[in-house]
């Protein structure tokens, strides 16, 4: 069993059992459970030879060995947090490269769900390239108490040169507009006490740290559609 979530900028892949994955080792994160886990870049899925057992994500029916075995995201985005998580009274939100999704449940039972597919202020593609841009290693971003007020990923954008251009630092600039991120998060989410987490931002601590500071936030890591994907 192999299976996919293939996001616009990089592809989550767990294998369970087989050994289709054995040329792309480099890319491989742990292993665990007799399961293998693996982050690539998605424009590395066109190099793939084989087909995947099922998959969720941009542009991924075409690499199903069955068509039929694709999964809506929000469904695999259910389907993994019911899998790990019991708690009666909850809301899981997943932050991609390009969107963000959020299930919400109440008495144990699914009650509501919103989809934001448009705007880049709430995105991790944005914030990978101001890193690439101005050379900085997201582990070395520091969580600052002010924040950007950000309607629109390019207004951000806009926001962050203004400030380098008069002295701030890439790293607080940035910062700092992770943290409006956030709140964005927070607040798409309709401000919940707690806020599980998954995707690529559980990964990025000044993110974390943020989104600490309005509710109680409980990462599940970047897998959790895939791990859908196996229930």
């Amino acid at each position: 069993m192999i299976v996919l979530d293939a996001g616009t900028t990089w592809s989550k892949i767990i294998e369970k059992s087989s050994s289709f994955m054995k040329d792309y080792s480099s890319f491989m994160l742990k292993e665990e459970n007799g399961c293998k886990y693996y982050v690539l870049p998605s424009q590395k899925l066109n190099d793939i030879n084989f087909k995947f057992d099922k998959a969720t994500g941009h542009m991924s029916r075409n690499l199903l060995n069955d068509k039929n075995n694709y999964e809506n995201e929000v469904i695999a985005l259910i389907k993994g947090f019911q899998s790990k998580i019991t708690d009666d009274n909850s809301i899981i939100l997943d932050m991609g490269s390009r969107d963000s999704k959020w299930a919400m449940f109440k008495n144990g039972n699914f009650k509501d769900l919103d989809w934001n597919t448009s705007c880049s202020s709430s995105t991790g593609a944005t914030v990978e390239m101001l890193l690439k841009f101005y050379n900085v290693k997201p582990e070395n971003l520091e969580f600052n108490n002010e924040k950007y007020i950000i309607t629109c990923g390019i207004f951000g954008l806009e926001k962050i040169m203004d400030d380098i251009s008069k002295g701030t630092t890439p790293k607080i600039a940035i910062s700092k507009f992770i943290h409006g991120i956030a709140y964005n998060a927070w607040a798409f989410a309709k401000k919940p006490e707690k806020l599980y987490l998954s995707g690529g931002f559980c990964e990025n601590k000044c993110f974390l740290h943020s989104l600490n500071k309005y509710c109680e936030a409980v990462p599940l890591g970047r897998f959790l559609l895939c791990e859908g994907l196996l229930v």
